[in-house]
């Protein structure tokens, strides 16, 4: 049973790699397309690539699910065409155990995309951003519509990038009184954390006396003394889903504790720790199909029967996750719904099989 493993792994694992470098590939060119649209100024084609290179694993860690999904359909389908599965099944291998040959490799790559999911992809994530938006000249940016709003008390804050190293370029601050009234406003180059404050560097302060006077003054450094750290600040300036399974958990349970809204963050939690369920789910579908209805049909018909799986997959979570957060439902159950589904037709497929 060794060897009928290592031929079945060998067989499918070659396929998922050919599907996965095609795809992944396809992904980047239309990456580096997008990003030469967006060349002017100071954002040159070297900074382009740097963005696209950066953003790479991401792209790997999104590619994965349909890539197994694709490469298992061609891969038992090459031997379901050359009558091999046949003559395993004649020999007296079951389909269960044709179906435990393939997931192994499976595994393998579910194993590898968790964990760059988790201790890779955030960290290049704001690496990227953080690198375009200054190539791109956002820090001099003044009208809000870039970077990243908080609030802390009566003082809204505004940063137009903010660095993996502890470091946020164009901070804005505009603090109110209990009327709502505009007391200051300040802006500054940039600002450090050093340990338990921050250091603003060349700014500009303008008080406003009950609206009626202004006065402006410049600083070279200035002190800020707030609760917001480098963590925190990384956590509220990327996107739900870049961000690692354990920093999702713990900023989504904060956000409980101050009864604040937390269930995009959930969603993005329930996302990424299922996916690797949910890649289980889709090659489990690809095994029932070559068992199944597409036995005996042509390899291309395979490759479209599996994009059109992974197509109908994803916008099924895009659909529900939102929803989710509209209808007020559980994120958890969003997630799991499709997850469900493929496990369930998979199985019944398979079922029909013995």
């Amino acid at each position: 049973m060794r060897k009928l493993d290592q031929y079945i792994g060998r067989s499918v694992f070659g396929a998922i790699l050919v599907v996965f470098l095609v795809i992944l590939s396809l992904d980047v060119i239309a990456a580096v397309v997008d990003e030469i649209d967006e060349m002017k100024g100071t954002y040159t084609f070297r900074d382009a690539m740097m963005y696209v290179a950066l953003t790479l694993p991401t792209r790997i860690y999104n590619t994965l699910p349909l890539a197994a999904l694709t490469g298992c359909l061609i891969g038992l389908g090459q031997l379901a065409a050359t009558s091999e599965l046949v003559i395993m099944r004649a020999a007296g291998v079951s389909v269960g155990r044709i179906a435990w040959s393939v997931m192994k490799p499976v595994f393998v790559l579910i194993l590898a995309g968790a964990a760059l999911g988790e201790y890779v992809t955030p960290h290049t994530d704001q690496m990227a951003s953080s690198h375009k938006a200054v190539k791109k000249g956002n820090k001099v940016n003044l009208d809000g519509q870039m970077g990243l709003w908080s609030r802390e008390g009566d003082e809204f804050l505004h940063f137009n990038v903010v660095m993996p190293n502890g470091k946020l370029l164009g901070v804005s601050r505009y603090l109110y009184d209990d009327n709502h009234e505009l007391i200051s406003a300040s802006f500054s180059q940039q600002a450090t954390f050093q340990g338990d404050h921050w250091l603003e560097e060349q700014g500009v302060i303008t008080h406003f006396d009950q609206g009626e006077t202004l006065t402006t003054s410049d600083f070279l450094t200035r002190r800020w003394d707030t609760n917001l750290s480098p963590d925190l600040v990384n956590v509220l300036v990327m996107p739900p889903r870049t961000l690692a399974i354990q920093t999702l958990f713990e900023y989504a349970r904060y956000l409980d504790q101050h009864e604040q809204k937390s269930a995009a963050y959930w969603l993005a939690f329930w996302h990424k720790t299922l996916q690797p369920l949910a890649t289980a789910g889709l090659v489990l579908i690809a095994i029932s199909f070559i068992f199944g209805p597409l036995r005996e049909v042509t390899m291309g018909y395979r490759v479209f029967t599996g994009v059109i799986v992974a197509i109908v997959f994803r916008m099924s979570q895009e659909l529900l996750g939102p929803a989710s957060l509209v209808f007020g439902f559980s994120p958890f159950v969003a997630v799991m719904i499709p997850i469900g589904i493929c496990f369930l037709i998979g199985a019944w497929l398979l079922s029909r099989t013995r």
